[in-house]
């Protein structure tokens, strides 16, 4: 079991960070799919809560507004989106482990997990990684890389 507790070393006190919860950064694909399989195992491992977490792109935000999509409307588009993820992710964990909360989220997906998990101490944050290449990888980023990369708390990144 992940936990990390107050210590005492040398007459120092040192702040440790104790594993709260589980959290599972979906999407809807197949890697985010084997991610909350994983998520949820470790959350039944360990007893802690499984919570399920998703980004709304801004970008597609941008494009459904350029697409004539009115503001009022892209709360539901959000809404949908989020269901739609949270119901794929619930199906992979099924039998696994009930899900606790469900975050839906909106803006540039990696800083939005990286900020999620300096607001939320305590949280195990765990990511599908996609199979993009070298070359697409090394333009554009990688939301696991810059999450691994920034995350004040652990990270497991779920590869095939």
């Amino acid at each position: 079991m992940l936990r990390w507790e107050h210590i005492q070393q040398e007459g120092k006190s040192i702040m440790t960070n104790v594993t709260k919860n589980i959290v599972v950064a979906c999407d809807g694909s197949e890697q985010s799919s084997h991610a909350a399989k994983m998520a949820a195992d470790l959350a039944k491992a360990t007893g802690h809560p499984l919570k399920l977490l998703t980004v709304f792109p801004g970008s597609k935000a941008e494009r459904l507004i350029i697409s004539g999509v009115w503001p009022s409307d892209l709360e539901e588009e959000q809404k949908n989106y989020g269901r739609k993820v949270f119901d794929a992710a619930k199906e992979a964990v099924s039998g696994i482990a009930d899900p606790s909360e469900e975050i839906l989220l909106k803006g540039d997906p990696a800083h939005e997990i990286i900020e999620y998990l300096q607001e939320h101490p305590g949280s195990h944050m765990v990511l599908g990684r996609r199979g993009h290449s070298t070359l697409r990888s090394l333009t554009l980023g990688s939301i696991s890389e810059r999450v691994v990369r920034h995350a004040t708390g652990p990270v497991t990144v779920v590869s095939e």
